[in-house]
Order: C-alpha cells, then structure tokens, then sequence
C-alpha cells in the first residue's frame, strides 16, 4: 500500500487549548484507519484537520504530498473535493430529497447531465440499501436510514478517501454493525479508502487495518497498530480501552 495521506508534527488546539501534539502517521491506500481514545481526547478535532477543515498550530497535513492548507483557495477546494466526509449529524439537507442531496455537488462541481446525476444518485443510494428511496425528505428516515444517506452523500463524487466521524453514533447494535459491513464492501469493491472515528471498540474490530490511539493525558498519540496486535501487546491504556469490547479469542501463543 502507498500513503495517501501524511500527518507530520500535527499540534491541534482548540479554544486556545492544547488537545493533541506532534502526531505523526499516515493513511494508506486502500486501509481502514480507525480513530480511537476517551471522549474529549480530540478525535473528531482531529478530522477536522485531516479534511482541512481547520489550520494546525504547528505540522502539516499532506494528501498526496500536497498540503491541504497550501496553494490557492480553488487548489485547496479542488484538492479537498477529492475525499468525502460523513459528519456526525449527518448534515443533509432538510428541505431537499435524498436524491437532490446527492444531486447538488454533481450539479456543483461535474458537467454532468441531469439523467446522469440521477442515474449516480440513485445508484448510491442502492450502494447503501436505500434503493427506493430517492424522493425521501430527512425528515421521513429513521436514524440508520439517515446515517446511511449521509454515507451516500459523502459518496456523491466518487472520492478515494472517505472520512466518517462517528457513523455508529446513536444507533442500535445491529444497524451499527451494517454500517460496519457497508464500510468494508467500500473497501473491498470500489477500494475506497476510509478513516473513522469512533467510540464504538466493537467496530475498531469489526473493520479497522489499524488504530490510532489519542491520549487525552498525554495528548499526545500513544499507539498506532492492528487492533488486535494493540490489544495483546499495546501500551497499558490502549489495552485497558480496547478490552472494554473487544471480541472473544483464543489466547495468544
């Protein structure tokens, strides 16, 4: 795998507050890189640094091995059009169908054609098990279904690197652990690759290459491996945090 994005001494404040320093990692084309640590330890922050969102106090992010905070407003847009964001709330539009939804960044920034935005429009939303459901307003979805639009939105332009802040929020068991299997038939169909945060340790198992772990003590991150390898040889905190759902095995030789 090659690294598709780079984080090199990444400080991230907040309010004038220190939450995270000198984190150093990469994502690699083509993984599931999950984003782990106690509430408060700045994951979501985080994300919103690794999408451009907001301006390190110190380090870079890199996409591709161009800053994302470098070059012209339109470079920057065009560059961050690359990868797609699913925000926790779901962010869609309330007054617009599921369809026009995923229609208005086609419309936006595609020179495609109307028949083709929703040929594309309905298609994701089939991707994502809501086919059907394409003249839905938000208003009328439960809350899986709206997690699933919002997956289907962030999908609209078809990006190589898609970021999920906390999907699994919210919902019960068995609609957190479809979201898990859609994310991994992202991956492994159209080879998207995905980082997510989450709080949910069930779904660091059930889908993550490798977990990245924040302190919110140390603020700093303190590990960074295969869930499982963290989980047998991981600092103590790491093992402690994941423990809490992790699933039964057999003991490690």
């Amino acid at each position: 795998m090659t690294a598709l994005v780079q984080v090199q001494g990444l400080d991230i404040t907040a309010g004038g507050r220190l939450v995270q320093r000198g984190l150093n990692f990469t994502v690699e084309r083509g993984e599931v890189l999950v984003i782990v640590g106690a509430s408060g330890s700045g994951k979501s922050t985080l994300l919103r640094h690794l999408v451009g969102l907001d301006v390190p106090a110190a380090g870079h992010v890199l996409f591709e091995g161009r800053d994302l905070q470098a070059g012209r407003p339109d470079e920057q847009a065009a560059l961050r059009r690359r990868f797609g964001v699913m925000f926790q709330a779901g962010a869609l539009w309330s007054s617009m169908s599921l369809g026009e939804n995923l229609m208005l960044p086609m419309r936006l920034f595609t020179g495609l054609s109307a028949a083709e935005r929703r040929r594309r429009a309905g298609f994701k939303l089939a991707l994502v098990g809501l086919d059907g459901g394409f003249d839905l307003l938000p208003s009328q979805l439960s809350g899986g279904m709206r997690k699933r639009a919002a997956l289907a939105r962030a999908l609209a332009l078809d990006p190589e690197l898609l970021y999920l802040d906390e999907p699994g929020s919210g919902l019960d068991p068995l609609n957190a652990a479809r979201l898990d299997e859609l994310v991994l038939n992202l991956r492994q169909h159209l080879g998207t690759t995905v980082v997510m945060v989450t709080h949910e340790i069930a779904s660091v198992f059930a889908v993550a290459n490798r977990a990245l772990f924040l302190d919110e003590e140390e603020k700093t991150m303190t590990a960074l491996g295969a869930p499982l390898d963290l989980l047998r040889h991981g600092p103590d905190a790491v093992r402690s945090f994941l423990q809490r759902g992790a699933p039964a095995m057999e003991p490690a030789p």
